[in-house]
């Protein structure tokens, strides 16, 4: 395994990160375990999760996945051993909270005790914040996306937010914090608060970011890297989608996009020709699609971890394997021609 820094901290968390979202959804309690012994073996330190899991949302869902990870902490007794990151969501979930929720010091200090308890844990190594309550261009938002609130209003509750999460840090409740979902905007008005304040600095920022959404460039990741606000890349397979098992309109049995409930705002006109031209070039040089996808997301500088996510085993010993996998400069001027003729497949 890799392992690269935390921001300006002082962990090492591995290059392949553990996502976790499935659990308690697709995969049982047993199958995360497992998921979690198999990784930590393999030296993966990184395990990312956040309240509102398991996915696809839903009340009844709601702190399953946390409670899952809780629960091996205590059957195992390793908590040590993991660099462990949660997220507080952002407003728009009914059952949350009684639907009063957004990122704001009575909210958050709800949800740390929350988690803490779920987690079975005294701290979380990552506190994250898992979107903008103004809103974003994520989660499909991107075509229609206008940023249109009140700035001074937005970077008050940010001081408020910074000044909240110092408290939890000085109680030992979390060690350190990061962004989610959020913007070029928002991330230098994050950093430029903490420096002016004294307060803590996101350590990190978990956005999408794969073969076929790569909104990160070019701004974010120059940000990235010479703010030291490194990538946790979601979604590096875009879904599985990279796999090409959905090409054509295919629904395999039991796969996410399959069992989803949710409209999926990834499929359009383009998204076929863009996946197919990745997975043939794949294998035109005798390389795993996904393997490919994954090689080429851990090898950007401005990447921190790539958090990949597997409903069976296999999968999982396979993505982990990308982590040994360097791309020829062939393939990634293959990579280069591809996204210039599909540079925004959805």
């Amino acid at each position: 395994m890799q392992y690269r820094k935390l921001g300006k901290t002082d962990l090492d968390i591995s290059l392949i990160g553990l996502g976790t979202m499935t659990w308690g959804w697709q995969n049982s309690q047993e199958d995360g375990f497992e998921q979690m012994d198999y990784a930590l073996e393999r030296g993966i330190n990184f395990f990312d999760t956040a309240e509102m899991y398991a996915i696809p949302p839903s009340s009844e869902r709601y702190g399953t996945t946390e409670t899952i990870i809780g629960n091996w902490f205590k059957a195992r007794g390793n908590r040590d051993k993991v660099v462990l990151a949660s997220k507080i969501a952002g407003p728009g979930l009914p059952w949350i909270r009684d639907g009063q929720n957004k990122i704001d010091k009575e909210n958050i200090l709800k949800a740390v005790e929350s988690s803490l308890g779920r987690l079975q844990t005294d701290y979380i190594d990552l506190y994250q914040l898992h979107w903008p309550n103004r809103g974003s261009y994520h989660f499909g938002q991107v075509w229609k996306f206008e940023p249109q609130f009140d700035a001074q209003a937005e970077q008050d509750n940010f001081l408020e937010v910074l000044q909240t999460l110092q408290g939890l840090i000085q109680q030992g409740k979390i060690r350190h914090i990061g962004l989610s979902n959020e913007t070029a905007w928002g991330m230098s008005k994050w950093l430029q608060i903490a420096k002016d304040e004294n307060l803590p600095r996101m350590a990190s920022i978990q956005n999408e970011y794969s073969l076929l959404c790569r909104n990160f460039e070019p701004d974010l990741s120059e940000m990235a890297i010479h703010e030291e606000c490194g990538l946790l890349a979601w979604s590096p397979l875009a879904r599985g989608i990279l796999s090409g098992k959905y090409l054509d309109g295919a629904r395999p049995v039991g796969a996410r996009l399959t069992l989803e409930t949710r409209p999926e705002h990834r499929l359009g006109d383009q998204l076929d020709p863009a996946t197919r031209k990745y997975v043939e070039l794949a294998k035109r040089y005798d390389l795993d699609p996904c393997q490919m996808a994954l090689a080429f997301v851990n090898s950007r500088t401005f990447v921190s971890s790539t958090l990949i996510g597997a409903t069976n085993m296999d999968q999982l010993r396979s993505n982990i394997d990308s982590v040994s996998l360097t791309l020829s400069d062939e393939v990634l001027k293959e990579i280069h021609k591809i996204r210039r003729q599909y540079p925004m497949p959805f």
